[in-house]
């Protein structure tokens, strides 16, 4: 039997704005895009209106191009008005890379989870198994050929590109809890397996949720296996972090991260979980019809039907061994590790 037919999402902004121009989504909130490096091409920020100047949400990219585009925007946009808070969803470079640059610059403080901020030191300073070199280590185990890896390693601290400087002190975001920006409260709301805590923002009052990478309407967020927890089940935290959203009232305008603002949580939810399970499946008839064990990189041709560049394979096998972990906990597949540490998979 087919599955039902899911209705489309609505897409009330047929554009996003212009470099250095921002769109204004309801009274009070602005939506400016800045660039990326990478294929990902771009991030959405959101500028709340205060009485005295601006509360924003997630900062871009800390680069050269980014912050000339601030620079920009602090006249025109802003109207001169300072920044009177920083609100970062996660740690990644496209979300936090400017939150010190612009602290310094205004003197203002910089909100987010303890996880995300220990994460962010923890990366920046290549520590704790948070560096690029345990990742490569546990893609090794994993079946990652070794010029891949040595490849890998040898592109550096790419963290520190985009995010030259951690903030070294912040104000510390709880889920549930209510904090009041823009003249409204915004209700924070925990995802996981995305990053280690990320805040999505839902203000009740205004019909907005600011869901960063945990909702997008065109693709599904990256969910990758860590060094830091190999034998980790990101995918299933996930999932059960993007039904949390399910409760929001259907009429409410999502601002993400990537893509354009859309109404539509309920289907776009059903659509996460039904993409993720299709893969699911394949992978586990894959694993199936396999005549030996297999690695996470032999099964990247499964969920990736594309030539893959060296940045993306670097996304795509924390992502492979996320879905695998996923499999192997519910004991849909077994999991083998040898001797030498090399991990396989099998019926």
């Amino acid at each position: 039997m087919n599955a039902p037919q899911l209705p489309p999402l609505e897409y009330p902004f047929a554009a996003p704005p212009a470099p250095g121009e921002a769109c204004s989504v309801a009274p009070g909130v602005l939506w400016i895009r800045m660039p990326l490096p990478f294929a990902l091409d771009h991030i959405n920020l959101w500028l709340l209106a205060e009485d005295d100047g601006w509360t924003l949400v997630d900062c871009g990219y800390g680069d050269d191009a980014t912050r000339a585009l601030w620079d920009a925007h602090f006249a025109s946009t802003l109207e001169g008005r300072p920044v009177r808070r920083i609100i970062a969803t996660h740690y990644h470079p496209d979300h936090l890379g400017n939150a010190t640059w612009l602290g310094a610059r205004f003197g203002c403080p910089i909100s987010m989870t303890q996880s995300e901020f220990l994460t962010a030191h923890a990366v920046l300073e290549q520590r704790a198994t948070h560096a690029f070199a345990d990742t490569c280590a546990l893609f090794a185990a994993h079946g990652m050929a070794e010029e891949h890896a040595t490849a890998l390693v040898a592109r550096g601290n790419l963290y520190r590109r985009g995010v030259p400087d951690v903030p070294a002190r912040f104000s510390r975001m709880l889920a549930g809890e209510e904090v009041t920006a823009g003249g409204a409260p915004w209700h924070v709301i925990f995802g996981y397996g995305h990053s280690p805590e990320h805040a999505s923002l839902h203000s009740a009052a205004r019909g907005l949720l600011i869901s960063g990478d945990m909702l997008l309407p065109r693709i599904s967020t990256n969910v990758s296996a860590s060094a830091a927890e190999p034998d980790g089940d990101p995918l299933a935290r996930f999932l059960d972090s993007i039904d949390a959203f399910a409760a929001l009232p259907p009429k409410t305008l999502v601002l993400p991260s990537h893509g354009l603002p859309f109404r539509g949580i309920a289907v776009r939810i059903a659509q996460l979980h039904a993409h993720h399970h299709e893969r699911l499946a394949e992978l586990e008839t894959a694993i199936h019809a396999a005549a030996a064990p297999v690695s996470a990189s032999a099964v990247l041709p499964v969920l990736f039907r594309r030539e893959l560049d060296l940045q993306q394979r670097f996304f795509a096998m924390g992502e492979a061994i996320a879905h695998l972990n996923y499999l192997w906990h519910r004991g849909r597949i077994r999991r083998t590790v040898a001797a030498d540490g090399a991990i396989r998979f099998s019926a």
